[in-house]
């Protein structure tokens, strides 16, 4: 078995892999804890999927570095293995072609990794978390970089935080781009507006490139945006723990 841990500023995403196969999976709030909470979360977590047995390895992302010791630790005590942590000096299988290659964000070089190994390149790739990231691999392999941009739910919150008068809602887009009502205005300019913002940067990349190319898409809220893009956008919801096991399985002892 294979523990894959997703460390995100908002949620850390937790799997295990069974030989090729994802046979747990676990979302979890990205709160500062101590090693024995996150080990006893762990232990708690597989145990109650079956999942109890011999851990053959590990492997961690996160953007979170207040979050990185102690999960570090709470792999080694607990699991008993040395997790791998995510970074431009493992063997990726792909260039970093960035200014500073030790900037670019775990989740993102994870990302990278999945789209091209399964999905081939060029391409682009847009995780819709707490952030937006745009990433893009060229026809020759190399990471490019990309863009980064607020959430959807980052951006309602601020949104609400500082408007008195504005209700919260739902992430379902409204029939119309005209909404006929507050809550319904709200709903499409989250909506259509993050999903022109994407295209946009997309269309963008096209021209940059002088060439188009497959887009990917995954994180919490991909299946939305993806169902109003102009562009005809792959959702791989587990893409980043995909990618995980993939940059294990290459540099594993």
């Amino acid at each position: 078995m294979i523990l894959v841990v997703d460390v995100g500023n908002t949620n850390t995403v937790i799997g295990v892999y069974v030989g090729d196969q994802l046979r747990g999976s676990w979302r979890v709030m990205s709160e500062r804890r101590t090693s024995d909470e996150l080990g006893l979360t762990l232990t708690g977590l597989m145990g109650a999927g079956g999942l109890g047995g011999h851990l053959e390895g590990a492997i961690i992302s996160s953007v979170v570095p207040s979050l990185d010791g102690p999960w570090r630790e709470a792999i080694r005590r607990y699991m008993g293995v040395e997790p791998l942590e995510v970074s431009c000096q493992l063997d990726l299988g792909i260039q970093v072609a960035y200014g500073n290659p030790a900037e670019v964000g775990a989740d993102r070089l994870v990302n990278a990794v999945a789209g091209v190994a399964l999905y081939g390149s060029p391409i682009a790739i847009v995780d819709l978390g707490t952030a937006i990231t745009l990433d893009v691999v060229d026809r020759q392999g190399r990471y490019l970089g990309g863009a980064i941009a607020p959430g959807l739910v980052l951006s309602m919150e601020t949104l609400f935080s500082r408007t008195a008068k504005l209700p919260q809602v739902s992430l379902d887009a409204p029939g119309s781009v005209i909404g006929k009502s507050t809550m319904e205005s709200i709903r499409s300019g989250i909506i259509y507006g993050y999903a022109g913002m994407i295209d946009s940067l997309v269309d963008r990349v096209f021209v940059e490139l002088r060439e188009e190319f497959p887009v990917l898409a995954t994180g919490g809220h991909a299946s939305v945006l993806a169902e109003h893009s102009r562009h005809r956008v792959t959702v791989d919801p587990w893409l980043t723990l995909k990618g995980l096991k993939i940059i294990y399985e290459r540099n594993r002892q």
